[in-house]
């Protein structure tokens, strides 16, 4: 078999401070599980850290290992490779300035550290399927041996959290070719191993690591690690050194071959993608690999309750958990774009199995509560990633079998379900909404104010429930059954949808017959009425739609969530939590809606070239804060900062999905 390498990308080298931190990197195993630092090797979120673990897949995230603070002797000299941020604002040391590259390896962050004469290489991944982290370092030059000696630094909290450690002692004790760490008793116990060297124990606190990221976020910013032992040993050039960080309990294993099965995984992934034949530009070859690899990162498994293995997926990290309407929307590009259709039958038949009044969950608490079904919009996109899937696969097998869930659902749209969501009788139209509770995508909400509450008729939702009857139809006819009921709810709905043309601004209302009318707010939202494989608007209101939405609108790396003519705008999310949200969806730029802007116009104007053209500058963010993947938001004023999670689900899908659709069309 034919493997598709990845070559290229971006190498980091000659770093100053700001920018070591400001570059970050993810290395994920299929579990919920993760870990991630910066270039620097300094934290700056609370969710930094070498083994964040999944303790009951894909949920119950905690920090485990925090970081290996490794320095290396050589030639009567100590070289530091780490960096620490003290809750004074120190920096010590400034491992940084010995950074001589950094590049992604596939998904695999690469460092090599100049020290003297010397080039020591270090790389970080995750075993998939297993909470476990490999570090490994190999001496690729040098003209004497030397010495290494890393300091273990652990926690054991939620990923969420800070430590304020006071006195509290943990269980360290030697172990099999290493350490083992056990919190409290009932905690789960975890392993630090290496293949060559020596332990000794410390458990020794150390105090006041500033978060840098945290402060500027406007939060509690100082937490506490434990240092937990040492190791030491001696490498000659050409000799490596493995580590795992493990939940497992091992005593040995081979690093090189954990880094072949790794390689290995994603040689598979890259050849899914390169067997769908797509058209593109050459020049984009590195960049769409990159974005199936991070397609991957975000593909989970979720336990069923009998026994079985489902499919889900996080929505971005660090922060995010599962989320229905991300899934569903991501679906298409995470999955079917990458080759991968039977991970997309998977995931929705494990949704199908939580759907509840005819609605998918919005949320499964990270705690493993019971679901959240605050979403008027999930269960629509759920059906249009089943399309998807249908259209990618043809699997008639899945059509029969998940067609008496479409029907349940579409039922309890029309007589009514959580929240006023119910079918408006006179015309066809969803209605949804009530005080105190946010229900569409823009779902910030800070106490109980809701910020963009759009109680009343969303476009969006309506041009959804529009394709989600049209394709009740073509489903229908496909096994066989009467469409009518599912035609005629659709023209009415067709029709009752004409309702949403402002003609004095020609464009669309936000939302229709809310409690203060009818809302004109230029928001992107109308630009998915477009996209849908069934738009509702006429050909020229589909033109008006794209028109405006490129002059107020449109960014580089996304669309506002807002015009900035509006007195609500907010050109920058910056400050505490509460002035975060309140600009979330109040002009905050989003990366996912940039795949359907190209997709608009694509639609519109039939150009091809021009429509691949807007999403190429979103690719360099590859390169920019999460790299190797794709952040979730960016200030709506220029520069356009990126913000919020530096990977996130949506964005690299619908970024990936726009590529593959425009380039049918090369």
């Amino acid at each position: 078999m034919k493997i598709y390498n990845l070559k290229g990308g971006p190498i980091f080298g000659g770093l100053t401070l700001e920018e070591a931190q400001r570059h970050e990197w993810l290395v994920t195993n299929g579990l919920g599980s993760y870990a991630s630092g910066t270039i620097a090797g300094l934290l700056t979120r609370r969710y930094h850290g070498l083994l964040v673990a999944a303790l009951n897949p894909p949920v119950v995230r905690f920090l485990l290992v925090t970081k290996l603070d490794d320095t290396v002797m050589y030639d009567g000299q100590d070289f530091a490779l780490f960096s620490n941020r003290w809750s004074d604002g120190t920096v010590d040391p400034k491992s940084y300035k010995n950074i001589e590259s950094f590049r992604l390896e596939g998904s695999i962050p690469l460092w090599h550290y100049a020290i003297a004469d010397a080039i020591l290489e270090k790389r970080i991944w995750m075993k998939q399927g297993e909470n476990t982290t490999f570090v490994r370092y190999s001496l690729k030059r040098a003209s004497s041996p030397v010495s290494l000696k890393i300091k273990a630094l652990v926690n054991y909290r939620t990923y969420h959290g800070l430590t304020k450690a006071g006195n509290w002692k943990m269980n360290v004790r030697p172990g099999n070719a290493g350490l083992e760490i056990q919190a409290f008793d009932k905690a789960t116990p975890f392993y630090i191993v290496s293949d060559k060297g020596n332990f000794v124990t410390a458990n020794k606190w150390f105090y006041g690591f500033n978060l840098s990221g945290e402060r500027e976020r406007g939060l509690d910013h100082i937490d506490d690690n434990l240092y937990a032992g040492e190791l030491t040993t001696i490498l000659s050039a050409g000799d490596s050194l493995s580590i795992a960080l493990s939940t497992e309990e091992f005593e040995n294993f081979d690093g090189e071959m954990e880094l072949e099965t790794r390689r290995d995984h994603e040689a598979e992934i890259l050849n899914n993608l390169n067997s769908a034949k797509l058209k593109y530009p050459k020049s984009l070859k590195v960049k769409l690999g990159r974005l199936a690899l991070a397609s991957d990162q975000f593909l989970v498994e979720r336990p069923q309750s009998h026994g079985k293995k489902g499919m889900t997926m996080i929505a971005g990290y660090h922060w995010f958990g599962e989320w229905g309407r991300d899934t569903m929307i991501s679906l298409p590009g995470l999955t079917l774009c990458t080759g991968r259709p039977e991970i997309a039958r998977s995931i929705l038949l494990t949704f199908s199995k939580y759907i509840d009044k005819g609605m998918l969950p919005n949320r499964f608490p990270d705690e493993g509560e019971s679901p959240e079904y605050n979403t008027v919009d999930a269960t629509l996109w759920f059906f249009q990633a089943i399309y998807s899937y249908y259209h990618a696969t043809k699997d008639k097998g899945f059509l029969k079998e998940i067609f008496p869930v479409l029907e349940e659902i579409i039922e309890w749209h029309k007589k009514g379900t959580r929240y006023n969501i119910k079918v408006d009788a006179d015309d066809g139209l969803l209605y949804a909404g009530q005080q105190g509770v946010q229900l569409t995508w823009m779902d910030a909400k800070i106490g109980d104010w809701v910020v963009t509450p759009r109680i009343g008729k969303p476009i969006e939702v309506n041009a959804l429930w529009y394709n989600v009857l049209l394709i009740m139809s073509e489903f229908a006819k496909k096994l066989k059954k009467n469409p009518a009921t599912y035609e005629s709810c659709a023209e009415k709905t067709f029709i009752g949808f004409k309702r949403f043309w402002n003609k004095d601004k020609e464009f669309c209302y936000d939302v229709i017959d809310g409690p203060d009318g009818n809302d004109s707010s230029l928001r992107p939202n109308q630009i998915i009425a477009v996209s849908l494989s069934h738009s509702p608007l006429t050909e020229e209101q589909q033109q008006k739609v794209v028109e405006v939405c490129s002059r107020k609108l449109l960014t580089s790396y996304g669309l506002r969530s807002l015009s900035p003519d509006h007195p609500d705008y907010k050109g920058t999310s910056m400050g505490n939590q509460s002035e975060r949200d309140g600009a979330y969806h109040q002009g905050t730029v989003w990366g996912w809606l940039l795949g359907r802007f190209a997709l608009a116009h694509l639609k519109v104007y039939k150009n091809p070239g021009r429509a691949i053209e807007y999403l190429e500058p979103l690719l360099q963010n590859l390169n920019t804060h999460g790299i190797g993947n794709l952040n979730e938001i960016f200030d709506g004023d220029a520069p356009h900062n990126p913000k919020g999670c530096i990977a996130q689900a949506w964005t690299v899908a619908e970024t990936l999905r726009a590529y593959v659709e425009i380039s049918k069309s090369i």
